[in-house]
């Protein structure tokens, strides 16, 4: 179920209620049914394979704390664990990228096998809901979170029909006591709820969509755009995406505050870092944090040298650019990404250094947007390989960018901007700049004086104002669907 669907708006009213109504001992097979249903809204039987990841994880998680102490069972349950979540997630997401690669080779090395396609239709939210159950399976083997004994509750929390299908992917330790709990309504929480409710459709219905109008334009006509009209492509599509994903989030987050539970932030105002090392610490928090419990620092992290540091960083950043797709232009956003990443770890540090000794301070507004513009401009080519749709179109529009010219009117033209919509699309930009203020997960107690409270009515009212206008006009389309959800 799309969260920007008429569904989900009778969907989630209705299971938020009935929550509210049931006794506690009944709320958790509630949302489990609920949760269900979410997913087989899309496909019914994808469900199976949720349920068959629930089933294995369980059982593993029981027998590891079980057998703990036991040479050889608790690591070989772990084993099964991960090699049947990463299984199925290599089955379906990534057979036919591999097959091509294998055949290649065969064809190369004159063997006569061929691998088949299968064409397989990709589950939705795979990749999140196997990397939490993994979370869960190494954290009982490592002794960070007890087994859990209650299926019900487990399964629910492999389930949880908010961050489900695009994360955030929450540990063991955050979301399952809270499952647990025994919430009570408050205003509170239904306040904060329905506000990063209307932030989170504010940056993905209003800002995410408008924005990927202009985006589409550009890749659709990618051989007569210019330069200009690439750049502006590249910085729109930032927005986009982070406005895409950072909205599911805030709803996600919204959608589970209204029941008492608070998930975690997945974003933390990326485009403010000041290092693209900053960047990534910032963006889609969950996943970082995944990759560097469960891969980063079980290699060695940066404790074996700078050589290692850096190898571990590649293996890293190579298997996040494969997490997002079975693509060749993810896998070179990973590769561009570690090495600037890379780079900076070796140089950043004595680069400050040496800026202190001259006297430069690092905390001066116009340090701080030098460094900012420089992260940005270095993103910017990241983000045209990351929306391409393969190395050749992504070669394409890298030329353009640095050969095609600066002109305004061909820019404007192929991005299909004319004066109206440009008014529209820098007061929309200019709103999206100021939503942070009211959509953070908590309001600071400052916020409950009465003058702030007025100021933040206000915003409300206009941000309401604007996004039901824009709601309205984009009614007439089909609505898009989250770009993570591919993932």
């Amino acid at each position: 179920m799309n969260f920007n669907s008429l569904a989900f708006l009778i969907y989630l009213p209705a299971v938020v209620g009935v929550h509210w109504l049931l006794p506690h001992r009944f709320r958790r097979i509630w949302l489990l049914l609920a949760s269900y249903f979410f997913y087989m809204y899309w496909n019914p039987l994808l469900i199976l394979l949720l349920i068959a990841s629930t089933a294995v994880d369980y059982c593993c998680g029981r027998g590891i704390e079980k057998h703990r102490g036991k040479a050889g069972i608790p690591r070989l349950l772990l084993l099964l664990s991960v090699c049947m979540n990463l299984g199925m997630l290599f089955f379906f997401k990534y057979w036919d990228f591999f097959g091509e690669i294998a055949n290649g080779l065969f064809i190369a090395l004159s063997i006569p096998w061929q691998v088949p396609a299968l064409d397989l239709i990709l589950p939705v939210g795979i990749s999140f809901y196997t990397f939490q159950t993994m979370s869960y399976t190494i954290d009982v083997y490592r002794g960070d979170a007890p087994a859990e004994k209650n299926i019900v509750t487990f399964a629910l929390y492999v389930s949880f029909f908010p961050q489900l299908v695009a994360g955030p992917i929450e540990n063991p330790g955050n979301l399952m006591p809270q499952l647990k709990a025994e919430h009570r309504l408050n205003r509170e929480d239904l306040a904060a709820g329905c506000r990063l409710l209307l932030c989170g459709f504010f940056r993905k219905c209003v800002v995410a969509d408008l924005c990927g109008i202009y985006v589409n334009a550009v890749y659709a006509g990618a051989q007569r755009a210019n330069g200009l009209a690439v750049a502006l492509a590249g910085a729109l599509f930032c927005i986009q995406m982070y406005c895409d994903f950072a909205g599911y989030s805030e709803i996600a987050a919204g959608a589970a505050r209204l029941m008492g539970v608070r998930l975690m932030r997945n974003f933390d105002r990326p485009y403010l870092a000041q290092s693209y090392g900053e960047f990534f610490r910032r963006w889609h928090i969950s996943l970082n944090r995944w990759f560097t419990s469960y891969v980063y620092i079980p290699l060695g992290g940066g404790r074996r040298g700078p050589g290692r540091k850096i190898l571990n960083t590649l293996i890293v950043f190579t298997l996040c650019g494969l997490w997002h797709g079975a693509r060749w232009t993810y896998i070179l956003w990973g590769l561009y990404a570690a090495f600037w990443v890379c780079l900076e770890a070796l140089l950043l540090k004595k680069a400050e250094a040496a800026a202190r000794r001259r006297g430069i301070p690092l905390d001066h507004p116009v340090t701080v947007l030098i460094r900012r513009a420089y992260m940005f401009l270095i993103f910017l080519p990241a983000a045209l390989l990351f929306r391409a749709e393969s190395t050749a179109q992504a070669g394409l529009l890298l030329r353009r960018l640095f050969t095609g010219g600066f002109g305004l009117e061909n820019a404007l033209d192929t991005l299909g901007l004319s004066g109206p919509s440009l008014i529209a699309l820098a007061l929309t930009l200019a709103a999206m700049a100021r939503i942070h203020v009211w959509g953070q997960y908590d309001l600071p107690p400052a916020a409950t004086a009465t003058a702030r409270t007025q100021r933040t009515v206000s915003a409300a009212f206009l941000v309401v104002t604007i996004a039901l206008s824009w709601l309205a006009l984009l009614s007439t389309q089909d609505a898009a669907v989250f770009a993570y959800f591919q993932f």
